[in-house]
């Protein structure tokens, strides 16, 4: 799992092949530096509406999968969007995104104060 915030700087329209597979690209501009960087993502199936929600110029964090794979001797690698956030601020609903928002519980939240007391494993 991978992470990478920034701003859309470009949203394709979704493509459809003969086989029934589905994709859409977007590209996201990362980091404030010097050298900021255009990464393109793409979204795959029933995630392409996952884009709809969003515009270009807004500020985004991306999760994404790293995919490779050989096709005749040329070897491809593809970034992989899995969940995208929108960022305060950026033009749309920031909780628009592919899972509700869900906090993690603390060490504290999973432990109750009786679990230590029936506990004989000294570890």
């Amino acid at each position: 799992m991978y992470e990478a915030s920034g701003k859309i700087k470009l949203i394709s329209d979704t493509q459809t092949f003969p086989s029934g597979f589905s994709k859409r690209e977007f590209v996201v501009t990362t980091g404030d530096s010097k050298y900021p960087q255009d990464l393109k993502f793409e979204v795959v199936k029933d995630k392409c509406s996952l884009l709809d929600k969003y515009k270009e110029g807004q500020e985004v964090q991306v999760n994404f999968d790293i995919r490779g794979n050989e096709y005749n001797g040329k070897y491809y690698v593809n970034l992989s969007c899995w969940k995208l956030e929108g960022k305060g601020g950026g033009g749309g609903d920031e909780h628009n995104q592919e899972t509700p928002d869900v906090a993690e519980p603390s060490p504290a939240d999973l432990r109750k104060d009786d679990d230590f007391d029936d506990d004989d494993i000294p570890f």
